[in-house]
């Protein structure tokens, strides 16, 4: 695959305060590219300085083997994570209003189709639901035709049906060949969309990989979730477990639940048993995203 988008040691500095320390990545065409990270770890300076919003302090961006020119911003397509409707437009002017601004547009009949659109086109955007809103966002987004599409976070406060339609709408999108950009703080999502995620922290790329690769290389193993009803701090101790946190860690013991690692998931739910413990209530988790975070930054997304 042709590499889209080129970023070359990107620094970006506030008053001083470096919010992106020199970071690289390359992102292929046609790919769903996911960029991570807790909050303040510099990944929305990043996109917005690849969007053309702000610019860099220093450092290199190349769209398509070149430097971004007059016509990058007619190529891209951008759904912010919050956007202003003019409430007493419908969602069909709204559209026509965004269609003329540009000379390259799809039909907007297409649109309307490939976005799910037909049944709120006389609406006014005032009276249509959160998820038909991002899937209006979404289209106004798509309206010239991208190469390029950045999501920021789409599917923020959405119940979990209106969150998988639009899983479903992005997806066709990436197969239609264009490239996707994503930030996101939902790990299913990014598991789910993305090809390739890079994972920012303190304004560094700390890890990069496809979501297998990531939980491969930076998590421990499966894990075993069992109430502490079941059995006393003291007991599993004796058995050795390795769990995550310290057993006397203050934050660990206002947990319900003692997190086992373990690497070998039927050796250890043997121990468990041969020392007496009631299995019943306990679940097994195979490594994800999330934990991928908590072993890079030692704090879940959402901090």
């Amino acid at each position: 695959m042709s590499i889209i988008l080129d970023v070359k040691n990107l620094t970006r500095k506030f008053n001083g305060l470096t919010a992106v320390d020199g970071i690289s990545f390359e992102i292929e065409e046609g790919v769903c590219f996911g960029l991570l990270g807790p909050n303040g770890a510099g990944k929305t300076t990043t996109i917005e300085v690849i969007e053309n919003i702000i610019s860099p302090t220093s450092g290199e961006i190349l769209y398509k083997g070149k430097k971004r020119g007059s016509t990058f911003r007619n190529e891209i397509g951008i759904q912010f994570q919050e956007t202003a409707l003019f409430s007493l437009l419908t969602v069909r002017e709204t559209l026509d209003t965004f269609l003329k601004l540009y000379n390259k547009t799809y039909d907007i009949q297409e649109l309307v189709e490939f976005c799910r659109l037909g049944d709120i086109l006389d609406k006014q955007n005032d009276k249509i639901s959160g998820g038909q809103k991002q899937r209006l966002m979404l289209a106004m987004a798509l309206v010239n035709r991208p190469e390029l599409l950045f999501l920021d976070e789409p599917s923020t406060g959405l119940d979990p049906h209106a969150r998988h339609n639009l899983w479903e709408i992005v997806e066709s999108i990436k197969k239609n060949g264009k490239t996707i950009i994503l930030t996101t703080h939902y790990m299913e999502e990014a598991e789910h969309l993305c090809d390739d995620i890079a994972i920012m922290d303190n304004g560094r790329i700390a890890a990069r990989g496809t979501p297998k690769e990531l939980i491969q290389e930076y998590t421990d193993g499966v894990t075993i979730e069992l109430p502490r009803s079941c059995v006393a701090q003291e007991k599993v101790a004796a058995m050795g477990f390795d769990c995550r946190g310290e057993l006397d860690d203050p934050e660990n013991l206002e947990s319900d639940i003692y997190e086992i690692i373990t690497k070998d998931i039927n050796a250890d739910l043997a121990r468990l048993m041969e020392n007496g413990v009631n299995l019943g209530s306990l679940s097994i988790r195979s490594p994800n995203l999330e934990d991928v975070f908590l072993n890079l930054t030692g704090r879940k997304l959402r901090e």
